[in-house]
């Protein structure tokens, strides 16, 4: 009896999706949508992304426009995003409001960049859990007889090429989002 490791696969799998995730949401000196996707409005008693209450587009390469579907939520939408961690002033002219992304300053290039490794590592971290996981799995296997010393072997072999796999990914996805984020 060999381990079956999809299980764990599609664990490491959505620890690098929520990872991308993560650093989708990063504001990296571009407009991007993304940046808005953990910031909610009240709408009819409940928190709304604010994708969900309007329209949001890229005007130019710093400018994101927000049109809501409905002009009352205007006043709620500036209100979400002046509250929140973006640090952009809204500018609402009462049809739409726009967020104008100013450049990144070097040094808070450097801070995200060092952001972006600590939760690169956190994700890491996650991986390595996985592992454990599932190596105590197979531990647990042989223990009730249930595998040999090689299925072990081979086993822990398998678990430890997805790690490598997986920890790959999210080197190359930190690698791309400095880059990103220097080249600005």
């Amino acid at each position: 009896m060999k381990l079956d490791t999809k299980e764990f696969e599609t664990k490491m799998k959505k620890s690098v999706d929520a990872y991308s995730a993560e650093l989708s949401s990063m504001r990296a000196g571009r407009a991007t949508p993304d940046v808005l996707a953990k910031i909610t409005v009240e709408y009819y008693g409940s928190p709304t992304p604010i994708s969900g209450v309007a329209t949001v587009s890229v005007q130019d390469a710093r400018t994101l426009m927000i049109q809501p579907w409905e002009t009352s939520m205007l006043k709620a939408i500036e209100k979400a995003i002046l509250t929140s961690d973006l640090g952009i002033n809204p500018q609402n002219d009462g049809k739409v409001i726009r967020l104008a992304f100013p450049p990144l300053t070097e040094e808070r290039r450097r801070e995200m960049a060092k952001q972006i490794s600590k939760m690169g590592e956190g994700a890491k971290v996650a991986i390595r859990n996985i592992r454990r996981d599932a190596n105590e799995k197979t531990k647990l296997h042989k223990k009730n007889g249930e595998m040999t010393e090689d299925e072990v072997k081979t086993s822990d072999k398998a678990v430890q090429d997805l790690t490598d796999k997986y920890i790959k990914e999210i080197d190359r996805i930190t690698e791309v989002k400095n880059k990103e984020i220097m080249a600005v």
